[in-house]
C-alpha cells in the first residue's frame, strides 16, 4: 500500500504551487500542520473497523488517509472545487474514501441530503457500524454541522472536531456564562462535551486571526430520552433565546399565544418554582428540559380537548 502522505508547511506549499492555487480565506481554509496535533484527533477518535468516518472539509486530505487506515469507510466532503480535483492525488489510491465535491450543508438547520445518503449506504453495510465525525471543520459551518449531527437520527457514537475556540466555549458554557445560549443546551441536553485542546494559531497553515479547540462530542442517550419532542424543544431554545435578556413568562406568553393562554404559561412556571422574572439564560439545561416537556404536553392536552 502507498504510504500516507504527512502534510507538513512545506509539503502543502509545495502542492499549493504546484498546482497554481492559494488557500482560500471565504472558505475559511487554514490546514493543521502539527503532525502531533493530528496523530491526537485520530487517537481520540478511537477508530475500529466497525466506523464509517464523516470528514467535512476533507482539504488536501491530511487527515483522510489517516481516517481511512483503521475504519470501514470515509465519506469525505469539500466544497472547493480546486482542493477536489487534487485530492485523488492525495488518498484517490484508498479504497475506502469517497470523495464528494459539495457544501456538506443544504442550510444551516440540514445536511444536504446527497451527503447523508452516502452516509446511510455505507453504514448499511453493516448492522454493526457506527457513524464518527471526525474533521478539521470549516470554521464557518462548524456549529451547524455538529448541532445538526445531534438532531438527527443517524447513529453516531463519537465527534472529534477542530472548530474555532469561541464556538467551543459556547457550545460547553454554564448558566451565567455570557456565552450560555441555545447552542449549549442543545448541545448538552444530548451529549457529553469536553475541550480536548486550545490551539494557537501558528499550528496552521496560512495562520488563522483565532484560537482553535479539538472537541469531544459523545452521545449522552439517556439525557436524550428525557425530551419528550426534539424537534418542539429545538424550536423552544432557538425562539426564547432569540429575546434571552427578556423575561420569560412574557416571552413564553408570546411565543405560544395561539396555543396556550397567560394562565397556562404561569401555572407551567409555578409547577416547575420558577419566578415569574427569571430569564432563559439563568435556568440550567435541566429546567429547560423540563420546561419544554411541560409546555409540549399542556399543549398536546389542549389540542386533544379542542379536536
Amino acid at each position: 500500500m502507498k504510504a500516507l502522505e504527512r502534510q507538513t508547511r512545506t509539503r502543502l506549499m509545495q502542492l499549493f504551487e504546484r498546482h497554481g492555487i492559494h488557500p482560500r480565506h471565504d472558505l475559511g481554509q487554514n490546514f493543521l500542520i502539527d503532525l502531533n496535533l493530528l496523530d491526537f484527533i485520530i487517537e481520540q477518535a478511537e477508530l475500529s473497523f466497525d466506523d464509517v468516518i464523516l470528514e467535512i472539509g476533507a482539504g488536501t486530505g491530511g487527515l483522510t488517509g489517516s481516517l481511512a487506515r483503521d475504519s470501514a469507510e470515509v465519506v469525505s466532503v469539500e466544497i472547493d472545487r480546486t482542493l477536489h480535483r487534487i485530492l485523488p492525488e492525495v488518498v484517490g489510491h484508498l479504497s475506502n474514501v469517497t470523495l464528494l465535491q459539495r457544501d456538506a450543508l443544504k442550510n444551516k438547520n440540514r445536511f444536504a441530503p446527497e451527503v447523508i445518503d452516502v452516509v446511510r449506504e455505507k453504514l448499511a453495510a453493516d448492522p454493526e457500524r457506527r457513524l464518527k465525525l471526525i474533521a478539521n471543520l470549516p470554521y464557518n459551518i462548524a456549529s451547524p454541522v455538529i448541532s445538526n449531527l445531534v438532531a438527527s437520527d443517524l447513529p453516531w457514537e463519537r465527534m472529534v472536531v477542530t472548530i474555532q475556540w469561541e464556538p467551543a466555549q459556547r457550545m460547553v458554557a454554564g448558566p451565567g456564562d455570557p456565552q450560555y445560549g441555545s447552542l449549549s443546551i442543545w448541545l448538552q441536553s444530548q451529549c457529553r462535551l469536553r475541550v480536548l485542546k486550545k490551539l494557537p494559531p501558528s499550528v496552521f497553515w496560512p495562520r488563522p486571526q483565532v484560537h482553535s479547540a479539538i472537541l469531544l462530542v459523545q452521545p449522552d442517550l439517556e439525557a436524550r430520552g428525557r425530551i419528550a419532542d426534539r424537534a418542539f424543544f429545538q424550536d423552544y431554545l432557538r425562539r426564547s433565546f432569540g429575546l434571552r435578556r427578556k423575561l420569560l413568562r412574557g416571552v413564553l406568553t408570546g411565543m405560544y399565544r395561539k396555543q396556550l393562554s397567560k394562565a397556562d404559561v404561569d401555572g407551567i412556571l409555578d409547577e416547575l418554582g420558577l419566578a415569574p422574572n427569571s430569564r432563559a439564560e439563568e435556568l440550567p439545561v435541566d429546567t429547560h428540559v423540563a420546561l419544554a416537556n411541560r409546555l409540549h404536553a399542556r399543549i398536546d392536552e389542549r389540542d386533544s380537548n379542542s379536536a
